[in-house]
């Protein structure tokens, strides 16, 4: 049952509720947020929305940059990272309109929800699932600056290999590089943060399915949560970026979401598993498909293979995001399928054998992204897939069961790889993107941002002179 406002009043008047805090999504996918004393949260609020100014949130310029944002009631949750007091609230972005406000239709979770009513006027199926993998690295220090004169950055983990000869508060359980995966108490210094964190996202309303230390020995982590419907996904995403990141204060560390914070060492992605639901009914299971998948699924794969090089700019939006899609380390870089090979762009897990939980997950997403455009831009160029029946065998992409790296050269020459850097991937978007537009999921202006900001990140780290660019060339 959705909640009313009166349902809302009630729990601020039982929790002692001092403030009421309303968190939006910027075009980068950031919470930003603005706050009212909980006297003046009201059917006005409800009605009218709270105003504020859009063209400070990246978005391209509209008419008229005046918005109100109107908070969904049933996303209300006590905000324990504040001191005071505090229920927050996620909602919808509207531009200020007559006869009527209207949907801005660049805010991103307008995007996704238009992307799900999309999938339904499609016939395909009508409820979009996804789980997404929060990989990520906490840190006990992060120091990083650029100045004309100097440039640098410097991270510790006491738990890293490079601590071994520390003399300060060294206990000689350190973790050996690459060799983090699952390891247990004393080692694992970060257990009772991933603890907290799970805790704190189930008051959240996120249901963790486990948390474990990943490969990267020097504090590289996994929160993986369970399987949901999109929209509520990637709010599911946004609050979990918020705790695992306050929570890390709280234990005096830092969490970073940077795909490749940490030369040599794992990256992290935020992998993410998708299935159709029509009717309450799976639609990717076949018995006697391909790892028992359906042809519509076959399809779905077939549509994000085909446009795997411009949802780049979408799902790896950042620089940093190309340092780790690189050959080695598990990183997807080949685009193509496979039962259970970590080394191709879609990887079907061996162990989802149910009909209800047949499905696959694209690999090279990570969380620099903006989770209700990566997640609405992946099934946008699924549906494309389906609709064109675009067949992935057919197409040379697989299946490819068997470890990519380890094929003859001239068989991996044969083998078209994602983009290699942030610019390729912009440039792809630009060629590639009426997949998106379709059903007005995407509207062209916010296609058109979104290449521009990601060749202007790209430009932007491309002048800057690099410390390893002195080892080479200094003396030449």
């Amino acid at each position: 049952m959705k909640k009313t406002l009166q349902d809302i009043l009630q729990l601020c008047k039982e929790k002692e509720i001092r403030i009421v805090d309303f968190k939006m999504t910027d075009i980068d996918g950031r919470w930003r947020h603005l706050s009212i004393p909980v006297g003046r949260l009201n059917e006005d609020t409800m009605t009218y929305g709270v105003g504020f100014d859009g063209s400070n949130y990246g978005y391209a310029p509209v008419e008229s940059s005046d918005m109100v944002f109107v908070p969904d009631l049933d996303s209300a949750t006590i905000d324990n990272f504040a001191a005071i007091p505090t229920l927050s609230m996620i909602g919808d972005v509207m531009v200020i309109d007559r006869p009527q406000n209207r949907p801005f239709d660049q805010y991103p979770r307008n995007v996704a929800r238009r992307a799900t009513e999309y999938l339904k006027e499609t016939g395909i199926a009508d409820t979009m699932v996804v789980g997404p993998e929060y990989e990520f690295y906490v840190f006990d220090g992060v120091q990083y600056e650029n100045r004309p004169e100097g440039a640098g950055y410097h991270i510790d983990c006491v738990q890293a290999e490079w601590n071994g000869g520390n003399p300060a508060n060294n206990s000689g359980y350190q973790v050996r590089h690459h060799a983090g995966y699952h390891t247990s108490l004393p080692l694992d210094v970060t257990n009772d943060l991933r603890s907290q964190i799970t805790l704190d996202l189930e008051d959240w309303g996120v249901k963790v399915k486990y948390h474990h230390h990943e490969v990267g020995g020097c504090g590289q982590l996994e929160v993986e949560v369970e399987l949901g419907e999109m929209v509520a996904l990637a709010d599911a995403t946004m609050a979990a970026k918020y705790v695992i990141k306050n929570d890390a204060v709280a234990f005096g560390k830092t969490a970073t979401f940077m795909p490749k914070p940490v030369a040599g060492e794992a990256g992290s992605g935020m992998h993410v598993h998708m299935l159709l639901f029509k009717d309450g009914k799976p639609v990717f299971y076949d018995e006697n498909g391909y790892a028992q998948l359906s042809e519509t699924a076959m399809h779905f794969i077939g549509g994000l293979l085909t446009h795997a090089a411009s949802l780049c700019a979408i799902t790896n939006p950042s620089t940093n995001s190309y340092k780790r899609l690189v050959p080695g380390f598990e990183a997807p870089v080949t685009i193509g399928y496979a039962m259970a090979n970590r080394s191709a762009v879609v990887r079907i897990p061996a162990y989802a054998k149910s009909p209800a939980n047949k499905r696959f997950e694209l690999r090279n997403p990570d969380a620099t992204c903006n989770p209700y455009y990566a997640y609405a831009a992946i099934l946008m160029a699924g549906l494309d897939g389906v609709k064109k029946g675009i067949d992935p065998h057919a197409n040379g992409w697989g299946p490819f069961d068997c470890n990519l790296f380890d094929l003859p050269e001239e068989e991996k020459a044969k083998l078209g790889g994602l983009p290699t850097s942030l610019q390729e991937a912009a440039d792809a978007l630009e060629k590639d993107h009426d997949y998106l537009t379709e059903g007005g999921v995407f509207p062209q202006r916010l296609i058109d941002l979104i290449v521009e900001r990601d060749r202007a990140a790209a430009e932007k780290i491309a002048r800057l002179p690099h410390p390893e660019e002195f080892a080479q060339y200094y003396d030449v």
